[in-house]
């Protein structure tokens, strides 16, 4: 049974997405991307240490490669639960052996050291500002800016996150707006400021566009 609540904050969220796409579209690029790809369905994952692993594993590989990493990894843990306590009790040869390479098994340890010690906590980041929560993460080893960009767009929800640094993001500035060269972050900084606050949004729109019949 639907609940009146749940009506008005899915309402509610409609009314936030129809802001912004009306926002980004004063941009006639920018129009005519979300145009051709459609309805915006970016999909979220909670806010938690299991999340902040997978982005590591994820880094610099293939979706279908990582999506086989991380499989073998949660499978080979006790109840299959990726928490701190079982990743510091699997041994790092262990890890290794399930196709992670020795600098995402340090990644991975440290940031496992850090969550059970307290010094990352993920309830404290939904309180934090978007700049606290890099600074906060990026405390980790082989966590950077890259990193808690993707953190704070797909688990923390953030609207207004541009991934200056995504190289999805400038491929696709530079096909959409003809430049003769990747742009530079100082470029897209510019060419962003028109589409605040809603940065999150047009760059799931600019990833899409790199996408099939999206393609301009």
């Amino acid at each position: 049974m639907t609940r009146f609540v749940d009506v008005v904050f899915q309402a509610g969220i409609k009314d936030q997405m129809k802001k912004a796409l009306l926002h980004l579209k004063k941009d006639p690029v920018m129009r005519i991307i979300i145009e051709r790809v459609g309805p915006y369905t970016m999909e979220f994952r909670d806010p938690t240490f299991s999340t902040l692993v997978r982005s590591i594993v994820y880094q610099q590989l293939s979706g279908k490669v990582a999506s086989v990493i991380l499989k073998r990894l949660i499978d080979a843990l006790p109840q299959g639960e990726l928490t701190p306590e079982n990743i510091l009790r699997m041994r790092p040869e262990r890890m290794r052996k399930l196709g992670l390479s020795r600098a995402k098994t340090e990644y991975i340890r440290d940031l496992a050291r850090l969550t059970s010690k307290g010094k990352v906590a993920f309830q404290t980041l939904l309180e934090l500002e978007d700049d606290a929560v890099i600074e906060h993460l990026t405390r980790v080893k082989g966590i950077g800016v890259w990193t808690a960009h993707m953190f704070l767009m797909f688990a923390l929800q953030r609207p207004n996150v541009m991934p200056v640094g995504d190289l999805g993001v400038r491929s696709a500035i530079r096909k959409a707006y003809g430049l003769e060269a990747l742009p530079t972050v100082k470029e897209i900084e510019q060419l962003a400021e028109s589409w605040h606050p809603y940065c999150s949004v047009a760059t799931w729109y600019l990833w899409r566009s790199l996408e099939g019949s999206a393609q301009i």
